[in-house]
């Protein structure tokens, strides 16, 4: 009798990307999963997901997977390691922590964690075991913070019109991220516009991406430049009549103050910035102010600058000149973070934080691990870590010092991971990690208003544990396991979560497997009024005090946040090109990996091929430099090797390096964020990793 395979379940994408897609699982017969869809019934997902998460048992089922702990035997990175029982490394794990706490106190622990899921339990837990110990606390800079604090420095809330709404556009921007890469369903949704109702595209970013070749319109602008591209926008606007004055005296702080200070950003002006024609300016202002029903889709990509969150600020004040927030199908949106208030305590344990502990920098590892006093916060040195959901060996800035603190043998490193990256090379102690179908979670979009129940959908192998059976484990052994949260299940902590935040039980959400918390049309255009005390959108932020998501504790601002313009303007704060260092560098994502995860499987080492860096074939013939050369490329902070490509449509002066590709693959072993700057990034910090001035050479 033939097999018949298991019914479909469902489950929702783990990794760290705005859409945070709903799934159809299905399974072969002998029960092993078959290939993922996206959920058809799901209306932002729509049916539709990547290609890489499409091919997921290619990773689930991969033959490098980790499926046992592993013991150091040779020097830091050698790859010498041994098995040991699962007991023996928490143990041994147990006895270093505690070692460390005692010689310098329980500050010297660090647990260090990111987005390789972005599951509130699995992810999240590792808060429980840092404040019932009062480790080092973590601040984390390596992603949202010049994005999320200059929309909100507009907006006051991180919030905005529904994103399906770009299906009910005449116009839909893309500004500063590549969906066909990055986020698949803001194109569904996009395209969805242009074949209903004849909407427009119009993509704005430094190279042609994938994305800008579906466009109708495509700018190509300077990295670091858009806050000069917005500014001219808004001049055409006013000059031309197309500015909503109604709209302006309603909603917003200062409108005739922005006029008058507009009046010398001309297109003339920032044509001279950004490298883009004045007729192109022109022609898109012109479009924007004739276009009520406008969508602007801001991404992160051009905010991961010096000057991020001043150009995320001047994108979204677009919107406000035309007043398009009236439309459906109008106004701007960047995250809808604010509208998930989950009660997080049985999870992470903030009743037992202690904010007087330090709070270390993610982005500033390197320096803490090589004893920098500034970025150690006046405390002791770190002497063991704990790293879950993240690869700083590969992706972390200033990778020179990264790998120095690493090497240290007087650091004792637990690494749980899934496959052994640049950072469990490192690790004295490497654990076997469960993948998202092999666990429980929830997960919250970011892209959209949907959160999600992702249920474990298959056994995982005998070896690999959740993240949560590490947490738990390790407290019980350094003796801090007494709030409750030690004690529950992932699912004990989805139905505490959900019945504690007022959004029923588990049981609702396994019946109806996630749940839409878009508010009302007038609440997320805004029209109720503007996140701010005063109710209005504000032109004129006030970048040293306001309040912003992610910010440490306290009002201290990072940076040169002092010179931070007043009204929308560009911010010459970025890294500039010089003499030395000719070309401003970009590390864009790849279609086929997702920051370090999918770097393993073959498919997705097939499409990208290699590392490469895209430069102008005239630049490029400044400097000797063949298609398809081997080249160097270097900066104060280090030097790649890596090849070169011949790409026409790449911004003059820009050189674009897709993908963060483990070190291995590059010829002396030294990634593309060896090049990349830690420095904290006004005015609540951040790692601004498209903002990185290089010279290129012919090898």
């Amino acid at each position: 009798m033939n097999q018949q395979p298991p019914k479909p379940t469902f489950s929702a994408c783990p990794h760290d990307c705005p859409s945070t897609c709903a799934l159809d699982v299905h399974f072969y017969p002998h029960g092993d999963v078959r290939r993922l869809n996206g959920a058809k019934d799901n209306d932002y997902t729509a049916g539709v997901i990547c290609a890489k998460v499409a091919r997921y048992p290619e990773r689930l089922y991969h033959p490098e997977r980790l499926l046992t702990p592993l013991r150091r035997t040779g020097k830091k990175g050698s790859g010498q390691f041994e098995e040991i029982t699962w007991d023996a490394a928490l143990d041994l794990i147990a006895e270093k922590f505690l070692a460390a706490e005692r010689e310098f106190g329980a500050q010297s622990v660090w647990p260090y964690h990111y987005a390789g899921t972005m599951g509130l339990v699995q992810r999240d837990s590792i808060h429980r075991l840092r404040h019932a110990k009062k480790y080092s606390r973590q601040f984390d800079s390596f992603c949202t913070n010049m994005a999320w604090t200059g929309y909100v420095a507009g907006t006051g809330s991180l919030t905005g019109p529904d994103p399906r709404e770009m299906a009910k556009s005449d116009q839909v921007i893309i500004w500063g991220t590549n969906p066909v890469a990055t986020q698949v369903n803001v194109m569904t949704h996009a395209i969805a516009a242009r074949k209903k109702r004849g909407a427009r595209i119009i993509v704005v970013d430094v190279y042609q991406t994938e994305t800008m070749k579906q466009a109708d319109i495509g700018l190509i602008l300077k990295p670091g430049t858009d806050a000069a591209l917005a500014c001219a926008i808004m001049h055409v606007l006013f000059r031309d009549g197309h500015a909503d004055w109604d709209y302006l005296e309603k909603y917003t702080d200062c409108p005739k103050e922005l006029e008058a200070h507009l009046q010398s950003r001309t297109p003339d002006w920032a044509a001279g910035i950004t490298g883009l024609a004045v007729e192109q300016i022109e022609e898109v202002a012109r479009l924007i102010g004739e276009t009520k029903k406008t969508f602007f889709r801001l991404g992160y990509g051009f905010t991961r600058s010096r000057n991020g969150a001043v150009g995320m600020h001047a994108a979204c004040s677009i919107a406000a000149i035309t007043g398009s927030y009236q439309y459906e199908g109008g106004g701007a949106f960047h995250n809808n973070g604010g509208l998930f208030a989950f009660n997080k305590e049985r999870v992470e344990a903030g009743s037992l934080a202690d904010k007087s502990i330090r709070a270390l920098d993610q982005s500033l590892i390197g320096r803490i691990l090589t004893g920098d006093e500034a970025a150690l916060m006046g405390g002791p040195p770190v002497k063991a870590m704990l790293i879950q959901n993240t690869n700083p060996v590969s992706v972390a800035p200033e990778q020179e010092l990264v790998r120095q603190g690493f090497a240290r043998e007087d650091l004792f490193t637990v690494v749980h991971e899934q496959f052994m990256t640049d950072t469990a090379k490192m690790a004295d102690i490497v654990l076997p990690a469960t993948q998202f179908l092999e666990h429980d979670d929830i997960y919250k979009g970011g892209g959209h208003q949907y959160f999600l129940l992702g249920p474990k959908a298959v056994e995982p192998p005998e070896g690999p544990r959740e993240n949560i059976y590490v947490i738990n484990e390790i407290a019980r052994r350094v003796e801090s396991d007494s709030h409750p949260g030690f004690d529950m299940s992932a699912r004990d902590h989805i139905d505490w979560m959900l019945q504690n935040s007022g959004f029923g039980s588990l049981a609702d959400l396994e019946a109806n497997k996630w749940r839409d918390l878009q508010p009302d049309f007038e609440t997320s255009h805004y029209l109720n009024g503007f996140g701010h005390a005063d109710r209005k959108f504000h032109f004129r932020p006030d970048w040293g005090r306001s309040a912003a998501p992610n910010k440490p504790d306290g009002d201290t601002a990072f940076g040169p946040w002092e010179s931070m313009p007043e009204l929308p303007d560009q911010w010459d704060s970025i890294e500039r090109a010089d003499a030395q260092h000719p070309f401003r560098l970009v590390t864009s994502p790849a279609r086929s990996f997702l920051n370090s995860s999918f770097t393993e499987t073959e498919s997705s080492k097939k499409k990208e091929q290699r590392p490469e860096v895209w430069l102008r074939p005239e630049e490029a013939a400044q400097y000797g430099i063949e298609d398809g050369a081997k080249v160097k490329m270097g900066n104060r902070r280090g030097v790649v090797t890596l090849h070169a490509r011949h790409v026409e449509t790449v911004a003059p002066g820009a050189v674009i390096s897709e993908g963060i590709w483990p070190n291995s693959s590059f010829e002396d072993g030294r990634g593309i964020n060896t090049l990349t700057g830690a420095d904290p990034v006004a005015p609540y910090g951040g790692a601004a990793f498209h903002d990185t001035a290089v010279w290129v050479r012919a090898v």
